[in-house]
């Protein structure tokens, strides 16, 4: 999958705009705070209909404007023209359109525009909460198992039943007894479907993060969110006086974690900054591997201030990486020399200058 055209409108500092991207390798250079960054919120938009700057709307909306817009043409895999909308007034809910017709949710938008993001908060991944991790596992399984969507969301409403239930009380032994089981199968299914997706990954995350750094100790493990020895009905029996107390369900596939160590200590705590933004790398473009596997498609990277906390050596090596997945990829830095360094030279490279919300072409090096 990759951007053919892409318009914005109204996010941020942006000017409207559109915009004929590479199929592979766009950089945007330019001033802090002229609007690159902006640019890569505006595709994040259009393939989640959500930002990663912020948890609300009113600062992506540009100060004047009703409503924030951001269209795209998607290549998809097989060659047709998927063409992707997503809209949103201040007050009011998103309204989001593939091929002139309404969708029913954002998941439509990330299977026609997998998108994978690193950017300054991508240290999160390591040193963030489980929730974090859960998303980041969940993105690959979504991208690689059909069937996950569907039991993920039985989770859900299983999960609400139960909160509800041991928060006031206000079901009978039977209902109880129906979505305990209902929550069992559901955990179960999705239990299965990210431990393949886990021993899939790791031998494919292995060998990425060996070109970028030698961390021979570094391991990957999957926590499931109860024990492993155990059924999770038998967990769900011996906690339930506990989880009345405190007005939730404990365990599940709701509290499971990727765990990555280095010997008995999380790696967040003993890797450099520098160190971790590779191993995320890694992780980010083992999946994309992945999903080319799984779909015979590529997903878009989006990677937000590339030079930051990289050397030359590393930087040079992450590129050839991008390289290698064959995928579209949106680059900024504020030094567009340095943007340009470290690519093929058989390699498609778009330049862009970004100022003051404008954006302008600086031409192709293929």
């Amino acid at each position: 999958m990759s951007l053919k055209r892409l318009a914005i409108r109204a996010v941020r500092n942006l000017q409207p705009l559109e915009l004929e991207p590479s199929p592979r390798i766009n950089l945007l250079a330019g001033a802090n705070g002229s609007g690159k960054t902006s640019v890569l919120e505006a595709i994040h938009l259009l393939g989640l209909a959500r930002s990663f700057r912020s948890t609300r709307l009113t600062p992506v909306i540009q100060q004047g404007a009703d409503q924030v817009l951001v269209f795209g043409a998607v290549r998809l895999a097989d060659g047709r023209l998927s063409q992707l909308g997503v809209a949103r007034e201040r007050e009011g809910d998103w309204q989001i359109r593939i091929d002139g017709q309404n969708a029913r949710s954002a998941a439509q938008l990330a299977e026609l525009l997998p998108l994978q993001l690193i950017n300054p908060d991508s240290f999160r991944l390591l040193e963030g909460a489980p929730k974090i991790r859960r998303q980041f596992l969940d993105w690959g399984v979504f991208h690689g198992e059909p069937r996950f969507l569907s039991a993920w969301q039985r989770l859900q409403a299983a999960l609400r039943q139960r909160n509800s239930w041991l928060r006031h009380a206000k079901i009978d032994a039977v209902a109880q007894m129906a979505w305990d089981r209902e929550l069992c199968l559901a955990s179960q299914a999705i239990d299965e479907y990210r431990r393949t997706y886990i021993q899939a990954l790791k031998p494919v995350f292995e060998t990425t993060l060996a070109q970028l750094i030698s961390l021979p100790e570094l391991t990957l493990s999957y926590y499931r969110g109860w024990d492993r020895e155990r059924d999770l009905d038998a967990v769900l029996a011996t906690s339930l006086l506990r989880d009345q107390q405190l007005g939730h369900t404990q365990y599940g596939p709701q509290r499971a974690d990727l765990r990555l160590r280095i010997g008995s200590h999380n790696a967040a705590d003993i890797l450099s900054r520098g160190q971790q933004k590779l191993v995320v790398c890694a992780l980010r473009i083992a999946q994309g591997h992945l999903l080319n596997r799984a779909k015979h498609g590529q997903c878009v990277y989006l990677v937000d201030d590339l030079p930051s906390e990289l050397d030359t050596q590393h930087r040079h090596a992450l590129c050839r990486l991008l390289e290698e997945l064959d995928c579209q990829v949106f680059i900024t830095g504020v030094d567009s020399e340095i943007l340009q360094d470290g690519w093929r030279t058989d390699t498609p490279v778009a330049m862009f200058h970004v100022e003051h919300g404008r954006i302008e072409s600086s031409g192709v090096k293929a």
